[in-house]
């Protein structure tokens, strides 16, 4: 199996995934995907599974039950926000929408391997709502783990599988200023890898996948 050198994903032996879904085309696209990454595998051999909630709304309902019956840890990913919830109160252990499937599930699975909750930033409202409507946000203070929107564009760029000099073309600036970029994000997410920021990252909300 090959991978692309420039995906930001530990090294040594990869995790296994299983990619639980009704949909043959999907199966092909996320294979395809995920073996660039990780080895894609059967059910019985996974550390993590992958599992489609499919297209159709109506059918999510009675497929939660599925998840219930699952041994290894689940990536749900969900074609509602409405399903959120109800795939992590059946047992999954991470929630993203199923249209915005992209490069970052990788590292999203290893979070999820890892007995991390991964949440989509556009699901997350629906996860953990506010407790009341007047709520008010109180203004953030500066400091480690505040990223600029700088940091959040490079991280998102990590997220996607570049290297530094992509992300520098990508960006428009240079070389030495986005390697400077990536060791300020993994320094405030207080990751040792670019892998562990791009999950740590995930796990405050701060990415899309």
């Amino acid at each position: 199996m090959t991978r692309n050198p420039n995906l930001p994903l530990q090294t040594g032996t990869p995790i296994r995934v299983a990619v639980l879904t009704e949909d043959p085309l999907l199966r092909t696209g996320l294979s395809s995907l995920l073996a660039q990454e990780v080895e894609v595998v059967d059910l019985d051999g996974a550390d993590v599974a992958l599992w489609d909630a499919g297209a159709d709304t109506q059918r999510t309902p009675a497929r939660l039950a599925e998840l219930r019956t699952l041994r290894v840890p689940v990536l749900a990913a969900v074609a509602d926000v409405s399903h959120a919830a109800p795939a992590l109160a059946a047992g999954a252990k991470g929630v993203v929408m199923r249209d915005q499937v992209g490069p970052g599930i990788a590292a999203a699975l290893l979070a999820v391997k890892s007995g991390l909750t991964v949440v989509d930033g556009t699901l997350a409202p629906s996860v953990v709502p506010s407790t009341s409507p007047h709520r008010t946000t109180a203004k953030p203070h500066k400091g480690i783990g505040d990223l600029t929107e700088r940091e959040r564009q490079v991280v998102q760029l990590l997220a996607e599988g570049l290297s530094n000099k992509l992300i520098a073309d990508r960006l428009g600036i240079s070389d030495h200023t986005a390697k400077f970029h990536v060791n300020g994000v993994m320094m405030k997410l207080g990751a040792s890898t670019r892998t562990e920021a791009v999950v740590e990252a995930m796990r405050r909300g701060l990415i899309r996948l």
